[in-house]
């Protein structure tokens, strides 16, 4: 089989592949596509996953489709449980184990890895990590029946964890080396607001601190311990300590990679016929692990693969946290932009915007009800890219 034989190959069925075939198929319903993962496959809506306990969810609830539903409804052959060893860019060929599988053009859609938490003590097998729909169902069965949750990570995926778990009766604490919540997409005051209103559920506050050994007692719970020194009893831990890209197989394939798999605005890598998109791609410098601009590289690779080359484009792109207590939506300023906040508050609801000395919007942070001005304030904003 020749390279223009060959299907296109998707490594990855998650929120990135999934949409890249339904929107490739809007426009190609018969080129031949080969879809590889290392999960089984299932269709299912990622940020679904923190809100599982609060809509009394199980795993198999949240999945919208088994693999075999997927390859009918798409048109494609899915290979589940499979794991891509290495790839050879020059040959346009991948390698499971042994086996070459040829490719027409190849798309890297395998998403991001959590980051290992580095705590002593002899309780590793009590800390999960829910980065999919395995990860979730193998917490769920490990939850049944305990009382008490730490959670490490006072981001977004740790306060929607928080608040979840607590709507579904667990007694939550966190624990994060920060000043407040969410770092780097809310300013202090909106955090506040977001604390306050999880503290009404009864989340409990660590932050400053890190964990730094988690051993097993003799009655079953977790000892956890802190670097100043505090002492915690818990059940269970979740570590929501942050997400990287992944990059290993395209590292040992010599594809560009930076924070994420490098690629120009029509999500080409540094191989040729190689592409990547979703979590583990950093288009044009931007690294966002987020859905919005997932779905819209999703439907400009789709026109790319059909032959017709098309740059993404990012719009405003806000970020939604779903903390029901508090409800946030933000668009942070990019990291150089120079201005200063300002922020009405009442309550838990919270307008804060960040302009430069001409009143140039350059961010937004809400709160609350205050999330409802989210689309006024987005039409001052340029397009992210």
């Amino acid at each position: 089989m020749t390279s223009e034989q060959a299907p296109i190959v998707v490594i990855g069925t998650g929120l990135a592949g999934y949409n890249l075939v339904k929107e490739l198929r809007k426009v190609n319903g018969d080129v031949p596509v080969l879809m590889i993962t290392a999960d089984d496959g299932r269709n299912y809506s990622k940020p679904m996953l923190s809100t599982g306990y609060g809509k009394g969810k199980t795993a198999d609830e949240l999945a919208l489709a088994d693999a075999a539903g997927m390859a009918d409804q798409l048109n494609v052959t899915i290979r589940t449980n499979t794991y891509v060893t290495s790839i050879d860019a020059d040959a346009h060929t991948v390698f499971i184990g042994e086996e070459p599988v040829k490719y027409s053009k190849l798309v890297l859609a395998w998403g991001a890895e959590v980051v290992p938490p580095r705590v002593e003590g002899d309780a590793e097998d009590s800390i999960y990590s829910i980065n999919d729909l395995q990860d979730y169902a193998k917490f769920r069965q490990a939850a049944e029946g305990k009382k008490n949750v730490l959670i490490m990570g006072a981001g977004l995926i740790g306060c929607e964890y928080a608040n979840d778990l607590t709507e579904g009766g667990y007694q939550v604490s966190v624990v994060a080396p920060c000043d407040h919540l969410l770092p780097g997409l809310l300013p202090a005051q909106a955090a506040d607001a977001v604390q306050n209103g999880l503290e009404g559920l009864g989340v409990k506050f660590h932050l400053g601190p890190l964990v730094t050994r988690i051993n097993k007692n003799a009655s079953g719970s977790l000892d956890v311990t802190l670097s100043n020194g505090t002492e915690e009893q818990t059940d269970i831990v979740v570590s929501a300590i942050g997400l990287r890209p992944r990059l290993d197989l395209a590292v040992k394939a010599g594809i560009q990679v930076n924070r994420g798999i490098v690629t120009d605005r029509s999500l080409a890598t540094s191989a040729t016929d190689v592409y990547a998109l979703g979590d583990c791609a950093e288009v044009d410098g931007h690294s966002l692990l987020y859905v919005l601009p997932l779905m819209a590289s999703a439907r400009a690779l789709a026109k790319t693969l059909n032959g017709d080359v098309t740059e993404v484009k990012y719009g405003v792109m806000p970020v939604g946290v779903k903390t029901p207590v508090v409800p946030v939506t933000a668009m942070p300023p990019a990291a150089d932009a120079k201005g200063e906040w300002s922020i009405e508050a009442e309550g838990n609801n919270v307008r804060a915007e960040y302009r430069d000395s001409d009143g140039q919007l350059l961010g937004y942070a809400l709160t609350g009800d205050k999330t409802a001005d989210k689309m006024a304030l987005n039409k001052e904003l340029s397009p992210l890219m």
